[in-house]
């Protein structure tokens, strides 16, 4: 197994699109030890292909009642709402109070590909829907009111610019 680097904000693969997995070889099943073993390290409850710079649409998640992998997922119902600190593996050390649906049910295929279906209220809903954003190319900052948002974005800029200047 290894250790991925997590890509981060400003990196075009996260705008990305994933691609749809047709068919399921052996190296996809060494990828998702792969994405577990750096989930953990990092350490996260969900990481999608692209954070690690696969474009392929697949997620591994673990909200502390064991792994499991989605491929190909979609969101196929929403429900309420749930306001909560989110954070990202790809926009590190960074929350903001994000309101999505407090329930949310994923169907697509597991790694024996039978289709397969996760659903939860609150965290669980809430890994869902953020997985399926990255496969869609969707950040968590889209989810942030537009002045949060505009505020967020200056402030990621300046720090990379920051870094990437020597300072």
């Amino acid at each position: 197994m290894a250790l991925f680097p997590i890509r981060t904000f400003g990196d075009p693969v996260l705008r990305a699109v994933a691609e749809p997995i047709g068919e399921i070889t052996s190296s996809l099943e060494r990828l998702v030890d792969d994405m577990l073993e750096t989930m953990y390290d990092a350490p996260g409850v969900g990481l999608a292909a692209p954070q690690i710079g696969v474009s392929k649409a697949i997620f591994v998640a673990d909200i502390g009642d064991g792994p499991f992998v989605m491929i190909n997922p979609e969101i196929v119902e929403r429900g309420g709402e749930w306001t909560w600190e989110e954070g990202c593996l790809s926009v590190p050390e960074r929350f903001w109070p994000i309101s999505r649906p407090g329930f949310a049910k994923a169907r697509g295929l597991d790694l024996d590909g039978n289709e397969v279906t996760h659903e939860g209220e609150e965290l669980m809903g809430r890994v869902l829907q953020h997985e399926v954003d990255h496969l869609n190319g969707i950040l968590l900052l889209e989810h942030l009111p537009r002045r949060v948002k505009k505020q967020a974005l200056r402030d990621l800029r300046e720090e990379a610019l920051g870094m990437s200047s020597g300072s």
